[in-house]
């Protein structure tokens, strides 16, 4: 599979229009950024205005942790055409990537193949209007992570996260 993600100017299906100037992506700034984690794709690039990653930096800042070759697969969840939730990892770091349809879920990860001890975790999750404005994201930061995670994702939504 080959796809350039990380496109910066997101829109929801309703808000969503095909245009030359300013163009946009379908769906969530999160689904954008899990898409690095969940395709599987050797030669990763950012696809959008370079401008837009430096006015965006701490989405850019996230994204470029993310490597592209992996040392291991799971697959976590998942439903053809509907969602997906995939870890992988490189080296002893972690990354965790979800993306749903237009159908808002939650989602609860198994993230039992972490090793025993501590670990941190940087997540990018769809904000809570991400159903209105698809750009809205926040980004948290935790010093310790359960074995079993709930997520949420907004219509066309993702969740992303480094574990380490």
């Amino acid at each position: 599979m080959d796809f350039t993600p990380g496109a910066m100017n997101n829109a929801q299906e309703v808000n969503f229009v095909i245009r030359h100037t300013r163009p946009m992506s379908l769906g969530t700034r999160c689904h954008q950024i899990a898409m690095y984690v969940v395709y599987e794709s050797p030669l990763q690039m950012l696809c959008d205005n370079p401008s837009n990653y430096h006015k965006e930096a701490e989405c850019t800042k996230f994204i470029s942790q993310i490597p592209s070759v992996w040392d291991e697969t799971i697959a976590l969840e998942g439903k053809v055409g509907e969602y997906i939730a995939v870890a992988r990892r490189k080296g002893k770091t972690w990354y965790v990537g979800a993306m749903t349809n237009w159908d808002e879920r939650e989602m609860t990860l198994d993230l039992s193949f972490l090793t025993d001890g501590d670990h941190s975790i940087e997540l990018i999750q769809d904000g809570i209007n991400a159903n209105n404005d698809a750009r809205d994201y926040k980004l948290i930061k935790k010093t310790s992570v359960d074995k079993s995670l709930k997520i949420k994702l907004a219509k066309g939504g993702g969740w992303a996260a480094i574990i380490k």
